[in-house]
């Protein structure tokens, strides 16, 4: 192959042990914005609620949007020199160290400081987003068979769990020694520069150990010219979207909307699990030790992910492990003034999200494979990168679903924990555990009987 590049035979030892080590550096840098940019909002800069509200709402919309089409981008442009995916893990990603940090820059508390910060946040996304899709399409493009793809994708999400265990200890380590150098106003600028170079860094690494498994520029241009000649096409471009792909597969929008019920209970399980260890609990200590303990617990679940799907394939490993997230909610409830035996069940409950974390890019790559076959096209990118949408829905949805539980609980800031009412006790917990139990049980029953593709299909 041009550029030096031999045809690997099966995944290579890198491949199989560190293809994941940009989304560990992906992690580190995601989790300064997940847990710094409101304090830093409010703290730091200055803004008003209602302005955090705006500029958060929009910058997370248009992400969500632009999220839908990333994929279809990367199909429809023409091949760069390394190849239409691989090329993109270097393309973009030394860009958001800058675009990144901007978001954390203090300049006013008015209207110019909003619209910086939002123009950051949204030109940051880009940045990384579509060096994400393309990182996820790799899968597809490197794992030829069922268990090749499992084992790439098992591989990613250990070190996707590996950097929230990391981040425990190192994210706020690394803002309080930049604060002590550079000043608190600059301490999360800094950190998110140093976090999102480590990404970038982790990416180049996907680029060098990927080397030799997708046609390069020129390759794929000289085969699509040949096979256009062959079917006298010569001049007809492909006409690649995502409504396209999507349209033609019904397993992949079952899929799809079972994947934004599960981001939905991640993020609301996260969200109010403070509330709960605050209010319930009357310990809000607790939290940091459920919280690592469940991230430990990922690390397993994502290890353990390629032998139970060896075993009964990814989609009933998913559905099974959903059955399990809505029974553990449903459990926990129960037993919701027993402290110990909710942080057991929720870690469970974790637990099994994560297992299926590492079940769906074999399920959107089978996805691709269907899609492509009835268009007569490849279009992995586009399919693959719908892998990202759940995520940006279930952002949206956490700070509705959040807010409407706690207004039904009479939640008041003003509330001394000591003080918490039994109604507010109850109304918490069944936000922490009963509504994503329902929410998951949903996603189980949508995934059961919505996707039924086949392997041979």
């Amino acid at each position: 192959m041009s550029d030096n590049n031999t045809k690997p035979k099966g995944l290579s030892k890198s491949l199989k042990y560190f293809f994941g080590v940009g989304d560990c550096g992906f992690t580190l840098m995601s989790n300064i914005d997940t847990f710094y940019a409101s304090y830093f909002f409010t703290n730091i800069a200055r803004f008003s609620l209602g302005a955090i509200t705006v500029m958060t709402t929009i910058s997370a919309v248009i992400d969500a949007i632009l999220s839908c089409f990333y994929g279809a981008f990367l199909n429809k442009i023409k091949p760069k020199k390394w190849g239409r995916y691989r090329s993109w893990l270097i393309l973009t990603p030394w860009l958001v160290p800058f675009l990144y940090a901007m978001q954390f820059v203090k300049i006013t508390n008015g209207l110019a400081g909003a619209i910086f910060i939002t123009l950051a946040m949204i030109t940051s996304r880009i940045a990384w987003n579509i060096p994400y899709i393309a990182n996820v399409s790799m899968i597809n493009i490197a794992g030829k068979t069922q268990e090749e793809r499992m084992q790439l994708s098992s591989s990613r999400m250990v070190w996707t769990s590996f950097g929230t265990v990391i981040y425990s200890y190192v994210g706020p380590a690394a803002v309080a020694v930049f604060a002590g150098i550079l000043g608190e106003t600059n301490a999360y600028a800094a950190t998110a520069f140093v976090f999102s170079a480590l990404m970038a860094a982790g990416y180049y690494a996907h680029f060098r150990m990927t080397k030799g498994y997708e046609e390069t520029g020129a390759e794929e241009m000289e085969r699509l010219a040949k096979e256009a000649a062959a079917k006298n096409q010569k001049g007809k471009g492909q006409k690649i979207s995502t409504f396209g792909a999507v349209k033609c597969n019904p397993h992949l929008i079952f899929l799809f909307l079972s994947n934004i019920s599960k981001y939905i209970v991640l993020f609301m399980v996260n969200g109010l699990a403070i509330y709960y260890f605050t209010y319930v609990s009357k310990n809000p200590d607790l939290l940091t030790g459920f919280l690592f303990a469940a991230n430990i617990l990922s690390i397993v679940a994502s290890y353990c992910a390629k032998f139970i799907v060896a075993k009964i394939n990814a989609k009933r490993t998913e559905v099974v492990f959903y059955l399990i997230m809505a029974a553990a909610g449903f459990l926990g409830f129960l037993m919701y003034d027993q402290t110990m035996a909710v942080i057991v069940l929720m870690c469970i409950l974790m637990f099994a999200m994560n297992l299926t974390n590492a079940c769906d890019p074999e399920l959107y790559a089978n996805c691709a494979a269907y899609s492509g076959k009835k268009l007569g096209y490849d279009v992995t990118g586009t399919v693959m990168g719908l892998l990202a949408v759940p995520v940006k829905v279930g952002i949206i949805m956490r700070g509705i679903l959040i807010s409407a539980c706690l207004a039904l609980a009479n939640f008041n800031a003003d509330i001394d924990p000591s003080a918490a009412t039994p109604a507010l006790e109850r109304g918490i917990s069944m936000g922490f555990m009963v509504l994503p139990a329902i929410v998951i049980l949903a996603g189980a029953l949508l995934l059961a009987l919505g996707y039924r593709l086949k392997q041979e299909d």
